[in-house]
């Protein structure tokens, strides 16, 4: 795989002009929690038209695609968001659409790509973490999208550090749920150029937290990887190129555990009547343990794409 560039800071505003039509401007809202340490503010990307984020990397990267590239279909890997994203934008441009996924994938995920009419391959985990890797094989039907290491992806996902920057004046960290860098590195990248000083954390879950241990040993290392609750992030390891990226652009990686997490999701619910999928979840858990510090914090609620099961068990005090 090539190494993975970051996008310029006009880059970045031509991405926020090119998806404007199909990726919305996601609302601040403060939260209400007595134990928040300082001012948290949680950046709603689970409002967008797909449930997440994804939306805005795959909307700029199919649409800066020539269409001679588009005339076989498109295909991407992904355990749900990014699927039913670049489903979603392949639909609007009638191009067919192929999305491999880990036979853990969420079944809501699932049913999210199907209602945009596009086909699902299941493979085993580590078939599908070896096309993250090296992005070969007869799954692939037409051009791949990466939904990661994608200079174009990262330039969508880096619009969100453009509309926190204007929207908040003062601001001291950003917490951004760590699955393959690109959304955390992306908001780093758009605040940096802004000249914005400002930490970029990652959050992890204790299951699967490959930049943490990565960033205590020094070099990219391989961790244990367990099926939780929190199916939009972590794996075995981080993917080629981010290393460099993560360790240049982010403060550190916090880590937090399921029942933090499930909490955090429940919070959010009840609270602010706001669906968050685990994932979106460790940006709260991690803001509630302190270790962004207690200024100014914004919490990247990534997604809400959450099996019913799931929430209706967080929501009943357990951990699923």
């Amino acid at each position: 795989m090539k190494p993975v560039e970051l996008p310029s800071l006009d880059a970045i505003r031509a991405a926020q002009e090119r998806i404007s039509s199909l990726a919305w401007r996601t609302p601040l809202v403060p939260l209400q929690h007595e134990e928040a340490p300082g001012s948290v503010q949680l950046k709603l990307e689970n409002l967008q038209p797909v449930g997440s984020f994804k939306i805005r990397g795959a909307a700029h990267a199919l649409c800066r695609l020539p269409r001679a590239e588009l005339r076989d279909g498109v295909s991407t890997a992904s355990a749900g968001n990014m699927g039913r994203a670049v489903a979603y934008v392949a639909r609007l441009l009638g191009v067919a659409c192929r999305v491999i996924v880990p036979q853990h994938a969420p079944e809501t995920k699932l049913r999210g790509i199907e209602r945009e009419g596009a086909e699902i391959v299941r493979v085993p985990f580590d078939r599908w973490w070896t096309l993250l890797l090296d992005p070969r094989g007869d799954e692939i039907r037409g051009r791949f999208v990466h939904p990661v290491c994608d200079t174009d992806v990262i330039a969508g996902h880096a619009t969100i550090g453009l509309e926190i920057a204007e929207a908040l004046p003062e601001l001291d960290a950003v917490i951004v749920p760590f699955g393959g860098g690109g959304l955390g590195c992306g908001i780093a990248t758009a605040l940096r150029a802004l000249g914005r000083d400002c930490r970029v954390y990652a959050s992890e879950i204790e299951t699967a937290a490959p930049l943490a241990a990565s960033l205590a040993a020094g070099q990219p290392v391989e961790v244990p990887y367990t099926p939780s609750l929190v199916d939009g992030i972590g794996g075995k390891s981080l993917l080629p190129g981010m290393w460099e990226l993560a360790r240049e652009l982010l403060a550190g990686s916090i880590v937090v555990g399921l029942r933090e997490t499930a909490e955090a999701v429940r919070a959010l619910a009840e609270r602010h009547r706001v669906i968050a999928e685990g994932a979106a979840g460790t940006a709260l858990a991690a803001a509630l343990t302190g270790h962004a510090g207690a200024g100014t914090t914004v919490c990247v609620v990534s997604g809400g794409n959450i099996d019913a099961a799931k929430l209706s068990a967080i929501l009943e005090g357990r951990v699923p």
